[in-house]
């Protein structure tokens, strides 16, 4: 298989899983208090740049056909997911690759809501902070570390 073609199936992958757990749990999905299990994904990039494309692709998925909260949160969501993920990318430290997830995802998607729902902002700032460090933290972070022990795992995500 080439390159090409093995970089767009992860991607692909990636995309499907995100999208599909984000949409089968739409009431931790969306909304003031959220835990996005497919966060959790967000730790991918580590071990392959599919992710990013991967990742900003399953978000504007979900966000597009689940969302309630309107064209915004396709947008600034998936936006924020992109960003979020292509600077994991970049991150070497392991304990830090899930922090840019949590940072921006604190940050951006209050905004969204408080546009959507009239959610006042800076409480929204902690429990989307709080929502986003439950996925990312206490999943993604034991995923990043299963999949690297894993070597045959890590080579099948990483060729």
């Amino acid at each position: 298989m080439n390159n090409k073609t093995n970089f767009l199936m992860k991607a692909s992958i990636i995309a499907a899983l995100y999208a599909t757990l984000t949409l089968m749990l739409p009431f931790l999905s969306y909304g003031g208090m959220q835990v996005r299990f497919s966060e959790a994904l967000t730790v991918l990039p580590y071990f392959t740049t599919a992710a990013i494309p991967g990742l900003f692709a399953g978000c504007l998925l979900a966000n597009f056909f689940g969302s309630p909260l309107g064209m915004l949160d396709v947008v600034l969501g998936s936006l924020t997911t992109l960003i979020s993920a292509w600077m994991a990318s970049k991150i070497k430290n392991k304990k830090m690759v899930p922090l840019p997830s949590v940072i921006l995802n604190a940050l951006v998607i209050p905004y969204v809501l408080y546009k959507a729902f009239g959610i006042p902002y800076l409480p929204s700032v902690l429990w989307v902070g709080l929502g986003q460090t439950i996925a990312v933290y206490g999943i993604g972070y034991p995923l990043l570390l299963f999949i690297d022990r894993n070597d045959k795992l890590k080579s099948l995500i990483k060729k």
